[in-house]
């Protein structure tokens, strides 16, 4: 069994006991986390593909340590320029261990209801105040009059 799931903004397909390197997550070594964004799962021959998640499936891991990447040298340069520029870096990244993928704890499902539920808003009477006080300088504003086309001249010869 394997699962396609998303971990700090990456998608990686992952099986039981697979060990993976993924962007630095909060926690501490040991500490056990879990994933909610299971985008696929397959079991032999039963896949189910989420729209865009697979509802009540999660994948758990275990942190094993944290530790840094491999230094990456980054070098500019112009031609004819003078100019030279040479950096290092290193990734902040998490070791982890997959325990299980399979079906999403009851205490991971308040969690997400709790998520979905939409925030209050603002008392409503601080908004209209607000919009009268906006509206009021716009009606005062005169705009200035549409000029009229010039009256045409009309050339009247005497005889």
């Amino acid at each position: 069994m394997y699962a396609i799931v998303e971990i700090a903004g990456q998608q990686f397909k992952v099986a039981k006991d697979q060990q993976i390197f993924v962007h630095r997550l909060e926690g501490e070594e040991g500490s056990k986390v879990t994933f909610d964004n299971v985008l696929l799962t397959a079991d032999g021959d039963k896949i189910e593909v989420g729209a865009p998640v697979v509802q009540g499936v999660s994948v758990s891991a275990k942190i094993i340590e944290h530790l840094k990447g491999d230094k990456v040298i980054v070098f500019k340069k112009k031609r004819r320029k003078g100019y030279k520029v040479r950096n290092g870096h290193r990734q902040y990244l998490s070791k982890i261990e997959i325990s299980s993928i399979g079906k999403a704890t009851k205490a991971a499902a308040p969690k997400a209801a709790k998520e979905e539920a939409p925030k209050t808003e603002a008392p409503k009477e601080a908004k209209p105040a607000a919009e009268k006080k906006a509206a009021a300088p716009k009606a005062e504003a005169k705009k200035p009059a549409a000029k009229k086309p010039a009256a045409k001249k009309e050339d009247k010869k005497e005889d």
